[in-house]
């Protein structure tokens, strides 16, 4: 079970065929051939907050690397500064929600509303910020809301505009506190592969765990000439 948290099989992934778990996801057959050089993109969730944020930034800009932050909208009311900083260093901003709800546990007219609430609390903070993409907490959504979501289908879905359900190739499980900053490493390492989306969380439950194993990836995906980009 926990190496399918880490890395989903391909018969979780198939009846989502229209998301992106991968940058092969999203990347065109002749683009695929075009590059030879293996790429990742960095994901973080459950931002902004100023005790971890701000130093993932930092460590961003080290490398010039961009990446896309999937943030809670209620973080983003307590926090308008960070979440503004977030893109003013030029990286993408996506919705998980106001406060970080699991769509199983409630209707889906009140889980829409809130993910309405997380990107009108993005417009207070910096008007005219576009989020793309959205990523369910958990992953926890069903194949036919998550067209519904992306597709617009619906009265219920006028406005939010998502291009892209955004899931995960690699979940390193930072957040569990039960693992130590080096296990955590080892998880990313052990699963990273050519066009991974990786997903860690700039949360105080991630803490220590989630800075070691950033820059410990950061460095060995550098050191193999492999390039971190964002998700287009």
């Amino acid at each position: 079970m926990k190496s399918l948290i880490i890395q989903p099989c391909e018969l979780l992934r198939r009846p989502f065929a229209n998301s992106i778990w991968r940058l092969d996801d999203i990347f065109c057959d002749a683009e695929k051939v075009s590059h030879h050089t293996p790429r990742i993109s960095l994901t973080f969730d459950d931002g902004p907050i100023p005790e971890q944020t701000p130093w993932v930034l930092d460590i961003l800009d080290q490398y010039n690397i961009k990446a896309t932050f999937f943030v809670v909208g209620d973080n983003v009311r307590k926090y308008p500064d960070v979440f503004r900083e977030v893109v003013a260093r030029g990286h993408e901003v996506g919705n998980h929600t106001f406060n970080h709800v699991q769509m199983l546990r409630m209707s889906w007219r009140d889980y829409v509303k809130n993910i309405r609430l997380c990107s009108e609390e993005a417009q207070k903070a910096l008007p005219g910020v576009r989020m793309r993409f959205f990523r369910a907490p958990h992953g926890q959504i069903t194949p036919w809301r998550c067209r519904e979501l992306t597709t617009g289908s619906s009265a219920l879905m006028s406005g939010l505009g998502f291009t892209n359900m955004v899931f995960w190739d690699v979940m390193p499980m930072d957040y569990d506190s039960r693992l130590t900053p080096r296990e955590v490493a080892k998880n990313t390492r052990t699963y990273l592969r050519d066009g991974s989306v990786i997903v860690m969380h700039d949360s105080i439950k991630a803490g220590e765990r989630m800075r070691y194993a950033l820059s410990t990836t950061i460095d060995e995906v550098l050191s193999k000439g492999w390039h971190i980009v964002p998700i287009p």
